[in-house]
């Protein structure tokens, strides 16, 4: 396993190969282990029966085709979660059984056209991607997200114990295992530093607070926690931060790259691993320096930025293309060694 400031780092499959494929799908993961990714990324969610499954979030609407289903019109409803108000279809509000009548759909279907064309793909659990992974010919980690968990946790299904249980079963419980656990929140990640020697993940947003910091008003904001400080605040409970990739290479108001920032030096000092998200294809997701024509979707040449990355000395990043920064990776290697 990668440490920190290493010179091989991990590529995480973000939602398994998500470019490729639907987003959190057993096919996206499948693509993704094909293609070479050292981790698979499952964002986990809870049913109305206490199962985990694999959603970014636990409003459906948008990634299944629920709202084509007649016999569940009636469970469309509105709630707050995490602050904001929310209409449409939520995973609490079904059973396992009742989720895998419902099939995947393409987040982003103007920008992924082709994979609108997979339309049966069920929803998958945690187990099943469990599954996948022990079964790859090859060693893969897995990286599970915690979606929501203060909400959850207020609805009496708490996710710590069912997501350590789930990995125990299949042997996942020590500190060198291939498994990182991610949360944006803190006292979700606090919590689980209590109940395990896995390897925990603070996420941080290039905007938005964590949500259980802002609920209680102890709020580590996004400025605080990528000080040296609030750095050495988060080792005291999690091993590396997953930030957003414009907390390292930030843009100027034309959309190019500027120089890095302190923040990996930084983390590293606290002797947390920097594992960097999320990495995409096509020109819109890219600094402009990057696009390659000017057709939004279009695929930009986004080795350059992987490559600038594995520079800055991150130690991992999520990508929806896979086997393209394995590529990069294996590129800026050669030219290393």
């Amino acid at each position: 396993m990668a440490a920190a400031g290493s010179a091989r780092p991990i590529i995480i499959a973000h939602r398994g190969a998500s470019g490729l494929r639907p987003e959190h799908t057993l096919a996206a993961y499948r693509l993704a282990i094909e293609q070479g990714a050292d981790f698979i990324e499952p964002d986990l969610v809870m049913t109305k029966d206490d199962v985990l499954v694999i959603r970014h979030e636990n409003e459906i609407s948008t990634t299944t085709d629920v709202a084509d289903h007649a016999e569940f019109a009636d469970r469309r409803t509105s709630k707050a979660i995490d602050g904001r108000l929310v209409t449409g279809w939520f995973t609490e509000d079904f059973t396992l059984a009742e989720l895998k009548t419902l099939r995947a759909r393409e987040r982003l279907p103007q920008l992924r056209p082709a994979n609108t064309l997979w339309v049966d793909e069920p929803i998958a659990t945690f187990d099943e991607a469990l599954a996948l992974v022990q079964a790859s010919k090859r060693p893969v980690g897995i990286y599970p997200e915690t979606k929501h968990p203060t909400y959850f946790a207020s609805l009496g299904k708490p996710m710590e114990r069912p997501l350590l249980d789930a990995l125990a079963r299949e042997g996942f419980a020590g500190a060198g295992d291939p498994v990182f656990i991610q949360s944006f929140e803190v006292s979700n990640l606090k919590a689980l530093r209590t109940m395990t020697k896995l390897r925990l993940v603070q996420l941080i947003d290039a905007e938005e607070p964590p949500f259980d910091q802002v609920e209680t008003g102890s709020g580590l904001g996004v400025a605080a926690m990528t000080t040296p400080a609030g750095l050495q605040a988060i080792a005291g409970y999690a091993d590396a931060i997953g930030p957003a990739k414009l907390l390292i290479e930030p843009r100027d108001a034309t959309g190019h790259a500027l120089a890095p920032t302190a923040l990996v030096d930084d983390a590293h000092a606290a002797g947390l691993l920097v594992h960097a998200w999320t990495f995409r294809q096509e020109n819109i997701f890219l600094a402009a320096g990057d696009h390659e024509g000017e057709d939004q979707g279009g695929h930009g040449d986004a080795a350059a930025e992987y490559r600038r990355f594995f520079r800055h000395g991150v130690d991992g990043l999520f990508s929806d293309f896979p086997a393209e920064a394995v590529a990069a990776r294996s590129a800026e290697q050669a030219l290393r060694a």
